[in-house]
């Protein structure tokens, strides 16, 4: 039998035996140490840290699988200065190496004929891999450490999680089924066990002003990456404003600079492609197709724009990690900000309506007529891939949520953090990306021309901290739950900090919090600093920049 069949069988009977035996281990009303709400990697790096530490816990994931991003599709660990990473995090990209150096594990092409970036001579971790092997990596830690995982069960959100003396006791299921605990860790990309138990939070972006920003709010003169660099004519019928605006184009302005709104930057499927043509799915057209959706794109290459507009970074076997690149990409600018606070209906519509979305894109990129020659060849290379996400047609299982809700919590951080203006005393882990928003909106400037708005990337900084207080909601709201993926930051120092390896180093960190404050007796908040950076530093977690 061919390895990848093989690989792709074990995986799928190791997430058969995972499912199947977590949930008789798990009975009703049974209660854990740590409740830990959401799989994605922050969720898996809380378990294993839980585990580790000699705590009962249990990983629930609404879905069936775990990993979050870093399994679906998001297979370029962004993160900057890679010697910020420490602990469980490291340990992952250690269990990539370690998958890669086998030869066995290169079914596409050698190790040698590798032409993509991540794999550095020297280093103890690789950076890239494919969706597959970082569910299979994070499967095999779970089920050493013989975690109990409970897969498609999610969150009533309907209901609030009662608390008795500002403490959780239990959070219920839609199915009815409840989980009782001492500490819970909401791990979610969205924030609802937080939200469901009234803890503060924000929805897009604040103004400058609430935190002496200079990169928050309305950002049109900063927008300038990822813009029209030709003019395009947004109206139906070019030059007549009173035709109405082709598809994409908002008919609101964006509003004063620096002002705060309820905008959330925009989502998109980080794309796993393959150019193998012998692994390779054609583009699937969406049975809702409409070239009318993509008109702004073709009016943007007939006024002489030619880079096709997308970022493919090649992962091992000739697969890439694509992403949002150009002024109309992947990103569905302004489609994201009900999302966050939707119900499970309204936010399955919105994920369809994303799919349907870049399905039609890259297929009217390989085969609209008004698509340049050049760019129709080079997507026409490429397909979805066959041994990926073979429950889903080679599509990502999980939409990119680079942002939804974020805790407002005992502190805040913000860009004078990520600039260095500011240090954060109780170090729990590094952040080092740059602060980075993608655009929100797309609107006519006062020239008549389509503009888009929110894009800023700025870095040059070094590593620094991020503070305990930004995982722990305020005291006198919750005081026995930890936010390590929503985590309490403002829009702009989110966009740095919500990395997926970032995820994983306070995922790690909130359970060794939470686990120390069992020991102690005491609530996470009352923890003295120094026993826990104690204990995160014998982990081996990187808490200060080298």
């Amino acid at each position: 039998m061919h390895f990848a069949a093989v690989s792709c069988l074990f995986l799928a009977c190791l997430a058969a035996l995972l499912s199947s035996c977590a949930a008789p281990i798990q009975s009703p009303g049974a209660r854990h140490d740590i409740v830990i709400y959401g799989g994605t990697s922050a969720g898996v790096a809380a378990a294993v840290a839980a585990a580790r530490a000699g705590r009962s816990v249990v990983l629930i994931e609404p879905t069936q699988h775990l990993g979050g991003l870093s399994s679906s599709g998001l297979g370029a660990t962004d993160i900057g200065n890679k010697s910020a990473i420490g602990g469980i995090a490291r340990e992952f990209y250690r269990r990539v190496r370690s998958h890669y150096d086998d030869r066995a594990a290169w079914t596409w092409e050698s190790r040698e004929e590798f032409k993509g970036h991540g794999h550095p001579a020297g280093d103890d971790a690789a950076w890239t891999f494919e969706p597959h092997v970082a569910e299979k990596i994070f499967l095999d830690l779970v089920a050493r450490e013989r975690i109990d995982v409970v897969l498609g069960e999610r969150l009533e959100l309907s209901r609030v999680v009662p608390l008795r003396d500002r403490r959780i006791t239990s959070i219920e299921m839609e199915s009815g089924r409840r989980f009782e605990g001492t500490y819970f860790i909401d791990a979610t990309y969205e924030g609802d066990l937080l939200a469901r138990a009234g803890v503060s939070f924000h929805v897009g972006r604040e103004p400058n002003a609430r935190y002496g920003e200079t990169l928050n709010g309305v950002q049109t003169r900063n927008a300038t990456k990822h813009q029209f660099r030709q003019r395009v004519d947004p109206y139906v019928k070019p030059g007549d404003s009173s035709s109405g605006l082709v598809w994409g184009v908002s008919a609101e302005q964006p509003g004063a600079e620096g002002e705060g709104d309820a905008h959330v930057q925009a989502y998109c499927f980080r794309l796993c492609a393959t150019d193998v043509a012998e692994n390779r799915i054609a583009w699937p057209k969406p049975a809702d197709y409409d070239a009318a959706r993509y008109e702004l794109l073709l009016r943007y290459f007939e006024a002489g724009e030619t880079m096709a507009p997308w970022h493919p970074l090649f992962m091992p076997n000739r697969k890439t990690d694509a992403n949002n690149n150009g002024a109309f990409s992947f990103d569905m600018i302004g489609a994201a900000d009900r999302y966050a606070q939707a119900s499970w209906v309204e936010r399955a519509r919105i994920v369809a309506a994303h799919e349907s979305y870049q399905k039609g894109l890259l297929w009217a990129l390989a085969n609209e007529a008004r698509v340049p020659q050049a760019v129709r060849e080079e997507f026409q290379r490429f397909g979805l891939p066959k041994d990926e996400f073979r429950d889903n047609g080679g599509w990502p299982r999980l939409l990119y949520i680079r942002e939804a809700r974020r805790m407002v919590g005992e502190y805040v951080m913000t860009e004078h953090e990520c600039r260095g203006a500011r240090v954060a005393p109780r170090s729990i882990g590094l952040a080092a990306y740059t602060m980075d928003s993608h655009n929100v909106q797309r609107y006519v400037d006062a020239s008549g021309a389509v503009r888009n708005e929110g894009d800023v990337q700025v870095g040059g900084f070094p590593p620094y901290p991020i503070d305990y207080g930004a995982i722990l909601p305020r005291r006198e709201q919750c005081r026995n739950l930890l936010v390590p993926v929503c985590m309490s930051a403002s829009h702009i120092a989110y966009g740095s900090i919500r990395m997926e390896p970032v995820f994983m180093v306070l995922g790690e960190s909130a359970a060794i919090a939470a686990s120390l404050a069992i020991v102690q007796g005491v609530d996470p908040h009352a923890l003295e600093y120094d026993d826990l950076r104690a204990r995160l530093l014998a982990a081996g977690q990187v808490l200060d920049a080298r």
